[in-house]
This record gives C-alpha cells, sequence and structure tokens, in this order.
C-alpha cells in the first residue's frame, strides 16, 4: 500500500504532526489530541481509524490510566510525517529563492502585520 507524502490529506497531516510535536514516545489519549488539533471527538476518532489502517499509527492501553487508550505514530508514521515536512519546507526554500534579502525581509514585515490581528 503507498502511504508517500502524495496521499496524505490535510487532516491526516494534522494527526501525524500533532502527534510528532508531543515528543517522544509520540503520543497522546485521543481527547489530548482533539483538543491540541481543536476538532471533535468524533472527528478525531474518524481521523485515527483512517491512518491506523494505513498503519502510521496504533491504539495501545494508556499506561496512566488503565481504563483508557493512546494513540501513537508507527515508525512508519514519523518517517511519513518527517518526509512531509521535509518536502514542505524545501517547497518553501524554492519559492523564496528569487527573492534578495532585503525583499524577504519586506516580506516578514507584511505577513506579520496581516497576522497580528488574528493573534
Amino acid at each position: 500500500m503507498n502511504v508517500g507524502i502524495d496521499h496524505l490529506t490535510r487532516a491526516d497531516f494534522d494527526v501525524l504532526a500533532t502527534l510528532r510535536r508531543s515528543g517522544k514516545p509520540f503520543r497522546l489519549t485521543p481527547t489530548a489530541l482533539s483538543r491540541a488539533m481543536m476538532i471533535s471527538s468524533g472527528g478525531t476518532t474518524k481521523r485515527i481509524d483512517r491512518l491506523e489502517a494505513r498503519g502510521l499509527l496504533a491504539r495501545a492501553d494508556d499506561p496512566n490510566d488503565r481504563r483508557g487508550v493512546v494513540v501513537a505514530l508507527t515508525p512508519k508514521g514519523v518517517k511519513l510525517v518527517d518526509d512531509a515536512v521535509e518536502a514542505h519546507v524545501a517547497d518553501e526554500q524554492r519559492v523564496l529563492a528569487p527573492l534578495r534579502p532585503a525583499e524577504r525581509k519586506t516580506l516578514v514585515r507584511l505577513l506579520d502585520a496581516l497576522l497580528e490581528p488574528l493573534e
């Protein structure tokens, strides 16, 4: 089954990246994952099911709560999210390459001005 980054939806990437950012061992409870992504528990479950079927994450018993479960990245999931981030950074560098350093500074200033009211 092909699980390349070209088959990764934004929703899937959101789950994988959230788990990756959580730090080793790259696992969270479904509730913590839902909160971090700011989506419903039902939406989170749907995403977890889809990614688990692809072998990118796995559910396991929560070591801190025997009634609960945790969701963890598999090695395959870690590699895919790392590859996706690497590809994204390369795309950003390619897009910005034609700009001179002064133009990049201007772009940063303009983007900051656009984002400031949103923060």
